[in-house]
C-alpha cells in the first residue's frame, strides 16, 4: 500500500511538471548547462539542469560512453579531478539510505540508470528530491555538486552507492564556494 501511494505521488508530480511549463511557471532559459568529461579530459557531451516548481529536470545529450547501463548520480562536491573521487559520495544531505529498493531511501543523489547505445544517451530524468537553490536539498550549497556517470548499473539497493562501478564521467553542476 505504501508503494502504491508513493507511485501515485510520483506520477502526480511528473504530470504537474509539464503543466507548470505550459502555465509559464518555469523558464527553460533558467537551465544550468554542465559539460561532462571523461577521465582523459575529453568531452562526453552535456547535461542541462532545469529548475521546476517541483524539482529539477535533467536533460542529457551525452556521447562517447561505453554501450550499456550506467549508474547516474548527483555527488556531494562540485569538483571533477583525477578519477573523480574528488566529487565525494552521493549527494545525501539528510543521510538517507541509497537506492529505490531501500526501505529508508532513496536519497536526493539517487536517480535511475541510463543506457548508452551507439555511445550516446539522450534522456530526460526528473529528480523531485533536489532544488537548484534553497530548500532541504539545494545543489548550489557551500561545497557545490557534481553529476557522475559510473561504469556499471546501479543495483538500487547496495550501500552506500549501488555497486555501480568506477566513475567514468563527471561534470560540475555548481563549484564549491
Amino acid at each position: 500500500m505504501i508503494r502504491l501511494a508513493a507511485t501515485a505521488a510520483l506520477a502526480s508530480t511528473l504530470l504537474a511538471v509539464p503543466a507548470a511549463f505550459a502555465q509559464g511557471q518555469t523558464d527553460m532559459n533558467d537551465a544550468t548547462k554542465v559539460e561532462m568529461k571523461g577521465a582523459d579530459g575529453a568531452s562526453m557531451g552535456s547535461i542541462s539542469f532545469v529548475p521546476t516548481p517541483h524539482g529539477v529536470l535533467i536533460e542529457t545529450d551525452l556521447e562517447n560512453l561505453p554501450d550499456g547501463v550506467h549508474g547516474f548520480h548527483i555527488h556531494e562536491t562540485g569538483t571533477c579531478e583525477g578519477d573523480f573521487s574528488s566529487a565525494g559520495g552521493h549527494y545525501n544531505p539528510a543521510d538517507s539510505d541509497h537506492g529505490y529498493m531501500s526501505e529508508n531511501g532513496p536519497h536526493p543523489g539517487d536517480m535511475p540508470n541510463v543506457t548508452a547505445a551507439g555511445g550516446t544517451v539522450k534522456v530526460t530524468v526528473f529528480n523531485p528530491n533536489v532544488t537548484m537553490t534553497g530548500g532541504d536539498a539545494p545543489l548550489d550549497d557551500d561545497d557545490g555538486s557534481a553529476l557522475v556517470i559510473h561504469s556499471g548499473a546501479d543495483d538500487y539497493a547496495s550501500q552506500p552507492s549501488g555497486d555501480a562501478g568506477s566513475r567514468i564521467a563527471c561534470g560540475v553542476i555548481f563549484p564549491a564556494k
